[in-house]
């Protein structure tokens, strides 16, 4: 594995072995590396001739109440882990690399004013201006993203459609527990209790699939449903629990189409999310 720190570098490198032919499969990340950064890396080792991941703590996409000089970083377990996910290649640059001139502001229009990009004003903008940065810089071919962020992937989607970028974005499974529980550093911090209860979380959408396979098309009776069965069987406060057409995040009357079912759960010390993709309300079911 070779690192970079320098974006010149690493274009020159890129564009050569593009020139050769070869596919590049990108994995951008903030670093401090868990068991989903490791899946996006090795669907993209499975399917591209040069993986690479990029650890950027961008400083764009952190709020006000959101602390960036806390934010957990340990590069070296990060090269660790990469490398033995596979990766080619493992992109490190510094903020002043990556941000040496502020002429260009990126502003999203839509897709972030529900679900939790309703409550990180601004958090979006620098998403994507980080995700257009890196999408230059590394030219890839195809670029992965886990759906257990589905509403990331909706403004990336919407970013590489309306900016045309040459780009195939990969939706990645969410990496779960045996018991269903969508993987989360957050884990580590629900109790005991708290525990045994997430699983209802997924559980609850399991049983909203069943429903809408069934014939139930009404949102409102869907998410009744999901409410009723969390609040019954667990002690965390429901945040939200919603449903959109997906990628666009509108609101529907009725299912139709692509859409997504998602929520938020906090507990004592944890706040869990989670979600369903419905490719075709009626016939198909997507589990992220």
């Amino acid at each position: 594995m070779i690192k970079y720190t320098s974006i010149p570098s690493l274009q020159e490198f890129l564009m050569n072995e593009k020139r050769r032919g070869k596919t590049i499969g990108f994995v951008p990340t903030m670093g401090f590396l868990h068991e989903g950064h490791l899946t996006l890396a090795q669907q993209a080792r499975e399917e591209n001739d040069i993986v690479v991941m990029s650890i950027f703590v961008n400083p764009l996409q952190f709020g006000p109440n959101e602390d960036f000089e806390s934010y957990p970083r340990n590069p070296e377990r990060d090269a660790e882990l990469a490398q033995s996910a596979g990766v080619d290649i493992l992109f490190l640059p510094e903020a002043e690399e990556m941000y040496s001139g502020t002429s260009v502001k990126m502003h999203v229009t839509e897709r972030t004013d529900v679900l939790c990009g309703s409550k990180r004003e601004g958090h979006f903008d620098g998403v994507v201006t980080v995700v257009s940065k890196l999408f230059n810089i590394v030219g890839p071919d195809n670029a992965y993203f886990g759906l257990k962020d589905a509403q990331q992937v909706a403004v990336i989607e919407g970013l590489v459609k309306d900016l045309n970028f040459p780009v195939n974005i990969v939706r990645v499974p969410t990496v779960r527990e045996k018991d269903g529980l969508a993987k989360s550093s957050r884990n580590v911090y629900l109790s005991e209790q708290e525990r045994m209860e997430a699983p209802v979380l997924n559980r609850s959408l399991n049983d909203a699939e069943r429903l809408i396979k069934e014939g139930e098309a009404d949102p409102g009776r869907i998410i009744s449903f999901i409410r009723d069965r969390i609040s019954a069987e667990t002690s965390g406060i429901i945040d939200y629990i919603e449903i959109y057409s997906y990628p666009e995040l509108t609101t529907l009357d009725k299912l139709q189409g692509e859409v997504i079912i998602a929520l938020a759960v906090k507990f004592d010390k944890a706040r869990l999310i989670d979600n369903i993709i419905i490719k075709e309300a009626q016939e198909e079911i997507h589990h992220v």
